[in-house]
């Protein structure tokens, strides 16, 4: 099989190798067995920590600053990123993540900062946006986002307050004419985000009781923050005549999602999808040979709406191969989409594939390479 262009799209590696480093590793190895061989590297974000480097090192672009407000109200510098292509590339944990504040605030942690970090890429006159949403500290709905564009909230006295996790319940009224004022273009842009759960706003399965918990909230606080953010969607609902509560990741990052959707007339992406648009990947495997992949642990989960999963749907033909840690999908998944997998991990512990992951991911590499060569 002569290689003349491999699209390299890992995930990373957890605890091991970001995806760029799995990227990179894996070019390194299709160059030496091929040397006049197109590589276009697409390392995956997963919408936390790092998707900003992450993304720009695939699709180019540059890194700007802006001093926003942290989930505990400090002031911080945030980073955001901008595309050649002119997207800005905003990560909600450099301003609002769980990492940006001292110590574990559930009730009262803002994604104020947020908000301000969409008016600093505003401001440069960018209107096509990609949010990443992962990492959060905070369970407002995107109430402080929100607040920072201009959008008001009242109480039932008629006065206006930023809610937080805790006076979600306050809130009695939404007025959004003030952010026409502040943002003239924002009906203008638009607005992507990276959202890999399909949790609903509220209820058992939803952003209090599944995430809050992580965030620092004990038992009583997950059940205020619950109550909070189902009076929330009801007023919502109310505001804008939509039921934001059971779109699928909705209940993304406290609520952000139901937050995005509702301000900003975002569209809750999977992150492949996004990430594959934003790479040109359509036109990209148009005339490639093959698609390489890779992640820790491949299983039944990597087949539904995983880095995975999106590849083969949007292959058009082209075969994808995976080089993982290990493989615990079952022989009839990998048969029905024609998957030829590499483990890092063959013929020696997962542990020991782990300590030294660069050495067995280049080994596993060379092999699919040997492999290539002889079909």
């Amino acid at each position: 099989m002569l290689l003349t262009k491999v699209i390299i799209a890992p995930d990373s590696f957890k605890g091991a190798l970001t995806s760029t480093q799995v990227a990179d590793i894996i070019a390194t190895e299709i160059n030496e067995a091929f040397p006049d061989c197109e590589i276009i590297k697409m390392p995956i974000a997963d919408g936390g920590e790092g998707s900003v480097e992450t993304i720009l090192s695939s699709v180019g672009g540059t890194v700007h600053e802006a001093t926003v407000l942290s989930p505990d109200e400090k002031e911080i510098i945030a980073s955001y990123g901008i595309s050649k292509n002119g997207t800005a590339i905003l990560e909600m944990a450099q301003s609002s993540g769980i990492t940006r504040q001292n110590g574990l605030h559930p009730m009262t942690s803002t994604t104020y900062g947020f908000g301000q970090l969409i008016l600093a890429a505003l401001e440069r006159g960018v209107n096509d946006f990609m949010l990443c949403i992962g990492g959060s500290a905070t369970t407002d709905g995107g109430c402080g986002m929100a607040s920072a564009l201009g959008i008001r909230f009242l109480d039932e006295l008629g006065n206006r307050f930023i809610p937080c996790g805790e006076t979600l319940k306050m809130i009695k009224n939404i007025d959004i004419t003030g952010s026409i004022d502040r943002i003239k273009n924002l009906a203008n842009s638009r607005f992507t985000v990276m959202c890999d759960v399909d949790n609903p706003l509220f209820g058992e399965r939803g952003a209090a009781y599944v995430y809050s918990p992580q965030k620092g909230a004990n038992p009583a606080q997950v059940k205020i923050l619950d109550e909070g953010l189902r009076h929330y969607s009801a007023v919502l609902t109310k505001k804008f005549g939509t039921d934001f509560s059971d779109i699928p990741g909705a209940g993304a990052a406290g609520g952000l999602g139901a937050g995005c959707v509702a301000f900003l007339g975002a569209k809750l992406k999977s992150g492949i999808e996004a990430i594959l648009k934003l790479n040109d990947f359509e036109n990209q495997v148009a005339d490639a040979d093959l698609i390489i992949t890779g992640e820790g642990k491949l299983d039944s989960q990597s087949f539904q709406g995983k880095v995975l999963s999106g590849l083969i749907q949007n292959a058009k033909g082209v075969p994808v191969w995976s080089i993982c840690g290990f493989c615990d999908a079952n022989e009839a998944q990998l048969r029905e989409s024609n998957l030829i997998v590499f483990e890092t991990s063959e013929d020696i512990t997962v542990e020991e594939s782990i300590k030294e992951s660069s050495k067995y991911l280049r080994l596993a590499a060379k092999k699919a390479m040997r492999y290539a060569d002889s079909i």
